[in-house]
């Protein structure tokens, strides 16, 4: 099973248009070269960011981000975007691809809200200190930050989540058959000693206590 499994590829940008289609010219126009007001007000009413990065070898990573409206994103200028990098699980695989190739791709959410916003650019850690101080939350300064330079920008209609009905309370039905992700991990990792309820108290405590 895989990629080459499937015969009927697509393989050229000309083949994809004539398949798919070729985008109005209020798709083609609506992509600004930098952030306008429009856009600045939705990063600040955003608590919730997907950031999509790739590797030099090609290895590709999508990692969440979320922070209390205002303190997710500082938008510096019209073209510079900051987002602090609170404390994770030290992965790091984010960050590492950018070291590498310097480039990210952001989708900002708004809870409740269908439209999305896409920001693409050149980007880079930092740990100036001047620069990441007045980002503390909780009295805790991040360590490092990423910068974004913004290329292109643009609105993503709502069809997506209209179509998946990501902000209705039947969306979330589901959860409760799931597994516990303590239960998922003891049961991919295979660690000894390691139990469901030791690792559950665990994920707790670092939910509640470590934050920022």
């Amino acid at each position: 099973m895989g990629i080459a499994e499937f015969k009927n590829r697509v393989t050229s940008a000309e083949e994809l248009a004539e398949v798919i289609g070729s985008p109005s010219e209020l798709v083609i126009k609506k992509q600004l070269a930098e952030l306008d007001g429009h856009m600045r007000r939705f990063i600040a009413e955003s608590p919730f960011l997907l950031i999509g990065t790739v590797g030099r070898d090609g290895s590709c990573d999508v990692s969440p981000r979320g922070d209390a409206p205002g303190s997710l994103a500082a938008v510096r200028d019209s073209r510079t975007l900051l987002i602090p990098e609170r404390r994770g699980n030290r992965r790091a695989d984010s960050l590492r691809n950018i070291i590498e190739t310097g480039r990210a791709a952001l989708l900002f959410l708004i809870p409740g809200m269908g439209e999305t916003l896409r920001v693409n650019g050149r980007a880079c850690v930092i740990r100036d200190d001047e620069v990441l101080a007045p980002l503390a939350v909780e009295g805790k300064t991040p360590l490092v930050g990423v910068v974004i330079e913004v290329e292109e920008c643009f609105f993503q209609c709502a069809k997506a989540l209209i179509r998946s009905k990501l902000w209705e309370p039947s969306a979330t039905d589901h959860a409760s058959s799931l597994p516990t992700l303590a239960e998922i991990l003891v049961d991919q990792t295979g660690i000894e000693g390691q139990t469901v309820g030791s690792l559950s108290e665990a994920i707790e405590t670092s939910y509640k206590n470590h934050l920022y």
